[in-house]
């Protein structure tokens, strides 16, 4: 009995669930080791999603954002963001990659939206509030439950099988997912982090998460100029 209450208690400790609005996850150097692991809200096959997040990293190679697992066979890709700088940015959905062609990359900080819609198979994807030529995936399919959601490594295995060569280096703020496509205003909502709308599968002002390796939480540094209808701004943090 002691044993197993140890045990419980340690589990229990590895898990965070907070606030982190203003802090980043760092991912400091390219390892199979370290990682981020998020805990969504509500578990079950969705037929509608969006992802949003803001990526700040030098790397030019390949790399993945946002990785997303199921233990159905061969679904290690369910969905998954994976730029492919300079100018191309794959999605994958039930394993079917689609490839964007994008603006090459800069080193600052970018805001990534993908939304996908089972119905129609529409596939989104908005980087820095700007639509990209929209395409079909997997039309009439489901992403199932239970879900393995990775920041930092892209998985060949629910949780596992990662290869340091695609490993993410740099930092990763602000995730969020809807079970549900954004509308073109709820993405310039979240692009200017608008604090009142946040995702109900994941959200960054509550996320329960767990770090692996060297992967840590910091306070965000940078200042960005963003433009808004109402003119030019600069959202800087601490």
């Amino acid at each position: 009995m002691e044993k197993f209450v140890l045990w419980f208690l340690f589990l229990a400790g590895s898990l965070a669930q907070e606030d982190l609005v203003g802090n980043v996850f760092l991912f400091p150097k390219p390892s199979v080791t370290t990682y981020a692991i998020l805990k969504p809200k509500v578990e079950k096959p969705l037929k509608t999603l969006t992802v949003c997040l803001r990526s700040y990293t030098s790397l030019t190679r390949f790399h993945p954002l946002f990785s997303l697992a199921t233990r159905s066979p061969d679904q290690d890709n369910a969905f998954l963001i994976f730029p492919k700088p300079p100018n191309q940015f794959s999605i994958y959905i039930n394993q079917e990659e689609n490839v964007f062609k994008v603006d090459p990359s800069a080193t600052e900080w970018k805001h990534t939206c993908v939304s996908w819609d089972s119905a129609s198979g529409v596939i989104e994807l908005w980087i820095d509030g700007k639509l990209y030529p929209r395409t079909v995936s997997k039309k009439a399919s489901s992403i199932g439950s239970p879900s393995s959601i990775i920041l930092g490594q892209e998985q060949d295995y629910f949780g596992g099988g990662f290869n340091v060569d695609q490993s993410f280096v740099g930092e990763i703020s602000d995730v969020h997912m809807w079970d549900y496509v954004l509308t073109p205003d709820h993405i310039q909502k979240v692009l200017f982090a608008n604090m009142d709308f946040t995702g109900n599968i994941l959200s960054w002002r509550s996320l329960q998460y767990e770090l692996r390796g060297q992967a840590s939480s910091q306070p965000k540094r940078q200042c960005k100029a963003l433009e808004h209808h109402y003119g030019l701004f600069a959202k800087c943090y601490e």
